[in-house]
């Protein structure tokens, strides 16, 4: 039995005290402990090597009092397991020296085994749960189809994936070939990691905001939607699509437990859309961590008062920023912690 519950509480829809809280990208490169570890192995070695893997995944654990941990990994793994080569390139990030461009790229995708192409995420997992020893809760997590897509047709970041759009406008018959290709194998993958022992999953869609809202429909939500129905029965799972404020009235209607939001909508506006029906999760926004202290403690328990302490996960609006002083990751959690009504 897992002795903090708040996390899963809170999904759950269960009265709590305070909210949970923990952060995008907490076991990231603020902490001095993982640039440690960055220094003597590449990413994707860290997210291959179990040990290493579950040892960054303890890092915020063992220095902030957060309510649940999320696995290391990248969302590039599931890729990589259908036989995109991705590497993380030196000041690019993601990168793919062949992206797909044709119906054949698409025909020659792969679909193992998951213990065979991702075992080293199911070993991360058994040895993360034995190190947590049922402290707090584990967080999977994938990319959304859509968001795998991009990378996949672009071949690295962007801030607009217009080759990514355009693959999808130009001939959509083939980008759903694609989708669904990617949706099917990343149920199949989440699914392996319930069963090894995550608490809970979360789906990212950091690039559904470039969409407008009926493509995001069309090409992105029509696909999150289908994992969600296939893991909820089993799991709690969170949607976080990243300035895709427009789309949460309808997934709010879905079976997720809990929506991820950014910063780009408020909290009240948040609630309206949802009707108050589903755990919300978020937002403040992670430059504001570069604040004072002060000012961070202030606004992050106005966050907790804006949102309401029930049906509310407090964390970031994104992944918390690579400069972002230890002293005043401490202090957001610290004013989710000290909460009081």
């Amino acid at each position: 039995m897992i002795k903090n519950t708040l996390f899963l509480d809170a999904l759950k829809g269960k009265h709590v005290e305070r909210p949970p809280v923990w952060m995008m990208r907490q076991a990231g490169r603020f902490l001095p402990e993982f640039r440690a570890l960055r220094d003597k192995y590449d990413f994707f070695t860290r997210c291959q090597t179990p040990e290493l893997a579950a040892e960054i995944t303890l890092m915020p654990v063992k220095r902030f009092p957060i309510d649940a941990a999320i696995l290391f990994s990248d969302i590039l793994v599931v890729p990589q397991a259908m036989g995109l080569n991705f590497e993380m390139k030196e000041s690019v990030g993601p990168y793919l020296e062949n992206p797909i461009t044709s119906e054949s790229d698409i025909d020659r995708l792969q679909n193992p085994p998951i213990e065979e192409s991702l075992g080293y995420v199911l070993e991360a997992i058994t040895l993360t749960k034995k190190l947590l020893d049922n402290q707090i809760p584990l967080i999977g997590f994938s990319g959304s189809p859509w968001t795998i897509l991009c990378y996949a047709v672009e071949g690295k970041g962007s801030k607009t994936f217009d080759k990514a759009k355009s693959f999808c406008f130009k001939n959509p018959k083939r980008a759903h070939v694609l989708l669904q290709k990617i949706t099917d194998y990343t149920i199949r993958y989440l699914l392996k990691k319930v069963e090894y022992g995550v608490d809970a999953v979360q789906i990212f869609d950091s690039w559904g905001g470039l969409l407008s809202p009926k493509d995001y429909d069309e090409f992105s939500w029509n696909y999150i939607n289908q994992i969600i129905e296939s893991l909820a029965p089993k799991v709690p799972v969170i949607v976080f699509g990243k300035g895709c404020w427009y789309a949460l009235q309808t997934m709010s209607r879905s079976k997720a437990s809990a929506l991820g939001v950014d910063w780009t909508i408020t909290p009240q506006k948040a609630r309206e859309f949802t009707g108050g029906v589903i755990t919300l999760q978020g937002n403040f926004d992670p430059a504001k961590l570069l604040s004072s202290p002060e000012k961070i403690y202030s606004e992050a328990q106005q966050m907790i008062r804006d949102f309401g302490v029930q049906r509310y996960i407090a964390n970031l609006g994104h992944g918390i920023l690579p400069n972002v002083p230890l002293e005043n990751a401490e202090v957001f959690i610290k004013a989710i912690v000290e909460f009081k009504e």
